[in-house]
């Protein structure tokens, strides 16, 4: 079961619901896919999200949020929605990823997501290599995003929550064109930077914010 946090065996799933049917068979059934969008941007929160699908859950294009298109995204957010068991999201400010760094701001805003799960999990599905701060079974998964369903619905859960929340500060800071970028260091988002200086909203951590302070 890929890299398990209680063990160091790995296995090739065999497909995508592969990781889930195997925690199945060991007698988990509220699964929770657990995945971040937002690390790395210089501005903006970083956002989690925890899903748990149905075992008969079947959507098909789900995949990794980066793989695909803002509107195939949003489509898929809707269908996740409709169909998930439950949801839950965290996210973390850009002034606590300043003050903890990006790594714990990620795990924190993961365990809010998981805690805000109207249905209690019994075992997680994370995406990475690092395992929450939970009493609860959990699975790291390398590229999850691709190789677990319930972590791709998680993936674009997270993305296009994160995405409404950068367009929603765009309208707060108009100068700095988030709703293009969303808060990632892209050279248009660099030069606005330089021109009128970081925001309340930017990560003053963060090489290309930081210089400018």
């Amino acid at each position: 079961m890929a890299q398990h946090s209680n063990s160091g065996t790995k296995v090739v799933p065999l497909d995508t619901l592969e990781f889930e049917r195997r925690l199945h068979a060991q007698g988990y059934r509220a699964i929770a896919g657990v995945d971040e969008a937002g690390r790395g941007p210089l501005a903006g929160p970083v956002v989690a999200a925890a899903v748990i699908l149905p075992s008969s859950f079947n959507l098909p294009g789900l995949t990794d949020s980066k793989k695909l298109s803002a509107k195939r995204r949003v489509e898929l957010f809707s269908a996740i929605r409709q169909q998930a068991i439950a949801i839950g999201t965290g996210h973390v400010s850009a002034a606590r990823i300043d003050a903890i760094n990006i790594l714990q701001a990620t795990l924190e805003a993961m365990c809010m997501a998981i805690e805000r799960l109207p249905q209690v999990p019994d075992s997680l599905l994370i995406d990475g290599i690092n395992a929450v701060p939970l009493n609860l079974p959990q699975y790291t998964i390398k590229q999850g995003d691709s190789r677990s369903l319930s972590i791709a619905a998680a993936s674009i859960i997270a993305k296009v929550t994160r995405d409404r929340l950068m367009r929603a500060y765009a309208r707060r800071y108009p100068e700095y064109a988030f709703e293009a970028h969303k808060g990632y260091g892209t050279a248009a988002h660099r030069a606005l930077i330089g021109t009128h200086g970081p925001c309340p909203i930017h990560r003053t951590t963060f090489g290309g914010v930081k210089e400018h302070l």
